[in-house]
């Protein structure tokens, strides 16, 4: 199976499983154990993606593993270009939810590029074919998303917030909030915590 090479290689022996719907640290743990459940040792898993001990006789119980993944929302993903477009929305996932602002690219053609080893072109092509929704506006949401969980902290400012999340100015992030949300970010603040409703993650993968 060829690998996006957004992941490292798996170990000898080991297969990996691409799972669609992991958005967040409890999908995590989630499929771990619903992996161990029909008897595989897992030997590593993160957001979209598996890594078990091969069975000796070389076979997958696929079955049993996509029941029992798809009790709690989550597919197994075998199409190798599917594959590529969930390695896409994992890494925008992670560098928006999970990356510390120090520590984050906001360059994102050029993070997904390098980590995924395709041209950005490709890749936004490919996430357009398969999602029916641009590469681009896919960012912007998950950029909203954030920006909607920051301003909830009530202290923060939106200039903070337009920061922290790479934008050139808070008129910038104003622009593409209001595009989204149909608010401001300041209107959204102002409603306080939960009133205009944040979206699950798992409505925006």
């Amino acid at each position: 199976m060829n690998l996006p090479a957004g992941l490292p290689s798996s170990a000898p022996g080991t297969s990996r499983l691409f799972i669609r719907n992991m958005v967040c640290p409890q999908c995590v743990r989630m499929v771990r154990r619903k992996l161990e459940e029909v008897g595989l040792s897992v030997q590593f898993v993160t957001l979209g993606a598996a890594d078990v001990l091969t069975p000796p006789d070389g076979e997958l119980p696929l079955a049993a593993v996509r029941a029992s993944l798809e009790e709690v929302g989550f597919e197994v993903v075998e199409d190798l270009a599917r594959q590529l477009v969930e390695q896409t929305k994992t890494l925008v996932l992670e560098l928006v939810h999970y990356t510390a602002p120090a520590d984050r690219m906001h360059n994102f053609s050029y993070y997904l590029s390098q980590r995924l080893q395709r041209d950005y072109h490709y890749l936004s092509q490919l996430f357009s074919a398969h999602e029916g929704l641009t590469l681009e506006k896919y960012i912007i949401r998950q950029k909203v998303e954030r920006a909607k969980e920051l301003l909830s902290y009530q202290e923060a400012t939106v200039a903070d917030v337009a920061q922290q999340l790479g934008y050139s100015s808070a008129a910038y992030l104003t622009n593409q909030f209001k595009q989204v949300t149909g608010l401001s970010p300041s209107e959204f603040q102002r409603l306080g915590p939960g009133s205009a409703g944040r979206r699950s993650l798992d409505d925006l993968i």
